[in-house]
């Protein structure tokens, strides 16, 4: 569970989690286009990237001088299987309401 750890540790962070979001909308990025808007300089996203990437979340990689940032999502499959049974309960739950209540499930 240490991995898991790590990527809950990681996306605890909501600046880590605008910055996923932006990678999963726009694919590969550079720190300046992730940064661009955020109130913090370059190098606490450099920061918040190397958390990311230290938890298996983000690869980066050489385009030229430049260097990109991509998304790995892989790491968060462990955290949505061990989630999954507690959105079925919580489904459960919410069918059974439904039911009382005399709404269709």
């Amino acid at each position: 569970m240490p991995a898991m750890d790590a990527v809950l540790a990681a996306v605890a962070d909501p600046t880590r989690r605008l910055l996923l979001e932006r990678l999963r909308v726009t694919g590969a990025a550079s720190i300046a286009e992730l940064g661009h808007g955020l109130p913090m300089t370059r190098q606490a996203v450099t920061k918040h990237l190397d958390t990311l990437r230290d938890a298996g979340l983000v690869r980066t990689r050489r385009d030229g001088r430049e260097r990109l940032h991509e998304l790995q999502p892989e790491p968060l499959r462990d955290v949505d299987d061990w989630l999954r049974p507690y959105a079925e309960a919580w489904d459960r739950r919410l069918d059974a309401l439904r039911r009382h209540l005399g709404e269709d499930a």
